[in-house]
């Protein structure tokens, strides 16, 4: 495969110097652009192709979140992966509504940091234990926060069936050998699903799937 193209966006050159050390334990990795800043990002990914951000909330300027925003609005295919200090459920919730595809605390060993990176290239998206409970807890509790999915939507039997097969990780290649489709049929079928309910991206499809009980 060729190299997935990395960003590492975090004002403390200790946790970035950290982070480069962890990237460099695997070879499909090629750190392509530091920052320290929001502004510093966005500058830098406009120069620079870039595959998967990892990104910290709370910088100088702008920050993480409206960093997202911009990425989102601007480079639909750059991957945003949060590694951040930040556990409480209203950011979490938050940033993957507003197009992050992960979200990891910065006390995550290296391992899981490789994997997500992978996941988020590969599927569009990565859900641990903590993204699944925050989910669970405004399911339960009904968060007062502002719903971003249309409420009308009809899903055919083929998008509910490539739907439940995106929120189990599989890849475009793996659905379609198992619903006997070409990848790029599931791939229009996957965009398909993201402009029909409103989503910003493959994770949005997952939340909208959870939200919905449809997994």
């Amino acid at each position: 495969m060729s190299k997935i193209r990395i960003a590492i966006a975090d004002d403390s050159s200790i946790f970035r110097d950290g982070l480069k050390v962890g990237l460099a334990r695997d070879d499909n990795f090629e750190l392509v652009l530091e920052a320290a800043s929001g502004e510093e990002l966005v500058a830098g990914i406009d120069r620079t192709a870039t595959d998967v951000v990892l990104m910290d909330l709370k910088m100088p300027g702008m920050d993480g979140m409206e960093a997202t925003k911009v990425i989102r609005r601007q480079w639909d295919q750059v991957k945003v992966l949060a590694v951040t200090m930040y556990d409480d459920e209203k950011f979490i919730i938050h940033l993957m509504e507003n197009g992050a595809n992960g979200y990891l605390l910065k006390n995550a060993d290296s391992a899981e940091i490789r994997r997500a990176i992978y996941c988020v290239f590969e599927n569009g998206y990565y859900f641990n234990d903590l993204v699944n409970k925050a989910l669970l807890k405004k399911l339960v509790v009904k968060a007062n926060l502002t719903p971003t999915f249309r409420p009308d939507i009809e899903l055919s039997e083929r998008e509910l069936q490539v739907l439940h097969l995106i929120c189990e990780e599989k890849t475009n290649v793996e659905i379609g050998a198992m619903i006997f489709l070409s990848s790029r049929s599931v791939e229009g079928i996957r965009q398909r699903l993201i402009e029909k309910v409103g989503a910003r991206n493959t994770a949005g499809l997952v939340l909208f799937a959870v939200k919905n009980g449809i997994v």
